[in-house]
C-alpha cells in the first residue's frame, strides 16, 4: 500500500479532482511535517508553505490557513470573528473534525463543515503547497484556487 491510498490522502486526492482534475498530490521523499520540513523537501520559500491551524472558537471550530514564516494573531482572528475567544484546537478535537493528524492537515476534504480564514501574505506567491492528509504528501495551488476550493476568506490574520 502506497500513500496515496490512505484514506486521509485520498479524500483531499478527491477533492482536488472534483475542483480541478489538473491538480494532484505528491508523494515527498521526506517529511513535510512543519513548514520548515516542506519548504526544504519542495525547494521553495516557506512562506509558500500553508499551515492548517485549526481554532477553537466560542462554540465551533475555525480552520486558518497561515504562511509558513508567519505566527497566527489571535487578536486579528477573534477581530475578525468578533469573537472573544479563541485557542489552539487539541490535537484530538483536530483529528475529530478535519480527520486528519497534526502534520497532515490539510485545508480541504474535512470531516466537518468548518470555516476558512486565510493568511493574506500568500500573496506574495504564485504557488502554495497544503499537507495532502499525510505528512509526506502536498498539493501545490495558486492562491485564487486556494480561496475557491476552501470557500475562505482572505484576512490579515498573522503577526
Amino acid at each position: 500500500m502506497t500513500l496515496l491510498d490512505k484514506e486521509p490522502v485520498k479524500r483531499v486526492m478527491g477533492k482536488l479532482k472534483e475542483f480541478d482534475a489538473k491538480l494532484e498530490v505528491m508523494v515527498l521523499n521526506s517529511s513535510a511535517k512543519t513548514a520548515s520540513e516542506a519548504a526544504s523537501s519542495l525547494g521553495c520559500e516557506v512562506g509558500a508553505i500553508i499551515k492548517s491551524l485549526l481554532f477553537k472558537t466560542e462554540n465551533t471550530f475555525t480552520l486558518c490557513l497561515i504562511s509558513g514564516d508567519k505566527k497566527a494573531s489571535l487578536n486579528k482572528i477573534k477581530s475578525k470573528l468578533n469573537i472573544k475567544d479563541v485557542s489552539m484546537a487539541s490535537a484530538d478535537e483536530v483529528k475529530k473534525i478535519t480527520g486528519y493528524t497534526i502534520g497532515g492537515v490539510s485545508p480541504i476534504g474535512h470531516l466537518s463543515q468548518i470555516a476558512v480564514l486565510i493568511d493574506n501574505s500568500f500573496e506574495r506567491f504564485n504557488d502554495l503547497f497544503a499537507a495532502a492528509g499525510h505528512p509526506n504528501c502536498v498539493f501545490k495551488i495558486s492562491l485564487k484556487d486556494l480561496k475557491n476550493i476552501t470557500n475562505g476568506e482572505i484576512h490579515e490574520i498573522t503577526e
